[in-house]
């Protein structure tokens, strides 16, 4: 009973809040203020929306007795109550590799620390910044001609190059090969055989990127760096291991695609911000890519070099090494790529002949075609012969079944046959499948003496990949007939590796133009 003989109602008695010590009951004016992390926008705007009543009749005005009333510092609590731990997307690429593969559940394998985001994650993968040295450094450009500011921007992009390439090579061993052999998605000797050894790499390039530090003075300019690159660029002959690995290992990793957990883990890779959208064999291409690109910076930064710079001669130096460093590199890779695939032919009858394909050290290119009766063949041409082959899974690795005789390269006839010459079927001269369609796209080969074997007529995906193969195989059979079979093959290689990331065709004509 309240003082003065008036009987508090319970709907009273609900606005009140007992206070410590006895004293009497108070009434606590509520403070949006204080709650609004603990109110639902649209009941704040409701009430936004009511009248409010003078301060003085706040007191007097009642409530349904049935709402609820809880003191501001325990709706606090409840608004902020411990937060759940941040997931970040890397962690959720973890936890969605551990979830589809279903291996061991160990939460610290993706731990990556992730990188601090400056653009939109709306607008598409993240593209890195490449400034100029005229921007970094653009106190030093006022006192230095035309030509020496080119000169200092190819400089700025040896080191920038330099530093992406060590950056993404850690980048493939932190996020894919080691994550990879934790969950024993790949054993440890197929992570060897298609990483190779890229993990040696990055301190390669790193001692160069500091020795080039080393040369440039306070304002940014590089005085002469001839010399610096004559030490370093002997390090690069350590290429022709990796280089040599490259087409057993895109080999295996192909295969290895086929398997749900390799397939999902580099799906999902590939689709995280880490990667850029780029597929783990852009990665593990870098080094070839940074190999052949040192010869165009080096030509570069000796044309915007003058006579009279202490630097010209050093650089004309430097120029020639990394050219024939990088010859005797795509020769071992050529003979490499050559030997692999000479390995995985395998003969049904034994008056296949092998010689010419034993004595070949060069392939000029390879891939798939068909045959006028729709049969998919993997043809390769090497230096003295072109062979057609059957790919064929023996023991779980992949091989080529030879499809009838080898057609040497000095005995091989080449016609080019016009669209609508041939019928899928085995018809010729006119016969096609409708009066609007043609079969197109075909060529043959043969033997120049018809009884030493079959013709075939080969059919290319289109018209590009058709030509591209005439080609090659008309300068193989000159360069064939030029320099004999019996002197062996030809050393005279262009200045860059063969991309046998591309299996389909990867000529030398290509790499020519």
């Amino acid at each position: 009973m309240a003082p003065g003989g008036h009987t508090m109602d319970r709907d009273e008695k609900s606005h009140l809040v007992e206070e410590g010590d006895g004293d009497l009951w108070q009434p606590v004016q509520r403070e949006r203020s204080h709650t609004t992390g603990s109110q639902s926008e649209s009941s704040g705007l409701k009430r936004r929306k009511q009248p409010q009543p003078p301060p003085n009749q706040v007191l007097e005005e009642k409530e349904p007795s049935t709402k609820r009333i809880k003191p501001v510092t325990k709706g606090l609590s409840a608004a902020s109550s411990s937060p759940q731990p941040k997931v970040t997307p890397l962690k959720k690429l973890g936890l969605s590799i551990q979830r589809s593969i279903g291996s061991k559940n160990d939460s610290r394998l993706f731990n990556f620390s992730p990188r601090t985001r400056s653009w939109d994650p709306g607008a598409g993968p993240k593209k890195r910044s490449s400034k100029l040295w005229s921007e970094t450094f653009s106190n030093a450009r006022e006192e230095l001609s035309s030509r020496e500011i080119k000169r200092q921007e190819v400089i700025f992009e040896l080191m920038q190059g330099e530093n992406m390439l060590i950056e993404d090579l850690n980048l493939v061993k932190k996020n894919y090969y080691e994550p990879m052999l934790k969950l024993e998605i790949l054993s440890q000797d197929e992570l060897n055989q298609i990483f190779g050894i890229i993990d040696t790499l990055p301190s390669l390039h790193q001692d160069l990127l500091e020795r080039l530090a080393r040369l440039r003075h306070d304002d940014g300019r590089v005085q002469q760096i001839g010399p610096t690159l004559m030490e370093w660029l002997p390090c690069l002959n350590s290429y022709s291991t990796y280089c040599c690995n490259q087409v057993a290992a895109k080999a295996l990793l192909d295969h290895k695609r086929n398997s749900a957990p390799v397939q999902n883990f580099l799906r999902l890779c590939q689709e995280s911000a880490f990667s850029r959208k780029l597929d783990v064999w852009s990665f593990l291409d870098l080094p070839r890519s940074r190999l052949v690109k040192y010869p165009l910076l080096l030509k570069e930064l000796l044309k915007h070099t003058a006579l009279d710079h202490p630097d010209h001669t050093p650089l004309s130096q430097s120029v020639c090494m990394i050219q024939e460093i990088v010859s005797w590199i795509n020769r071992k890779t050529g003979e490499a790529e050559c030997e692999y695939y000479r390995k995985r032919l395998s003969y049904l009858y034994e008056n296949q002949d092998e010689g010419d394909v034993a004595r070949s050290c060069l392939l000029h290119c390879h891939g798939e075609l068909k045959n006028n009766k729709g049969q998919k063949l993997h043809v390769f041409l090497f230096e003295a012969v072109l062979v057609l082959t059957r790919p064929v899974s023996h023991n779980d690795q992949l091989q080529y079944q030879v499809y009838r005789q080898p057609i040497p390269l000095r005995e091989l006839v080449l016609e080019d046959l016009p669209d609508g010459e041939v019928r899928v079927g085995g018809s010729i001269r006119g016969a096609f499948t409708t009066a609007n369609e043609k079969a197109k796209n075909f060529f043959r080969v043969s033997f120049r003496d018809r009884s030493r074997g079959q013709a075939h007529t080969l059919q290319a995906n289109d018209s590009f990949n058709k030509q591209q193969w005439i080609s090659s195989i008309r300068q193989a059979m000159i360069s064939c007939r030029e320099h004999g079979a019996s002197e062996g093959p030809s050393r005279e290689t262009p200045c860059t590796v063969i991309d046998i990331s591309d299996l389909s065709l990867s000529c030398q004509e290509d790499c020519q133009g």
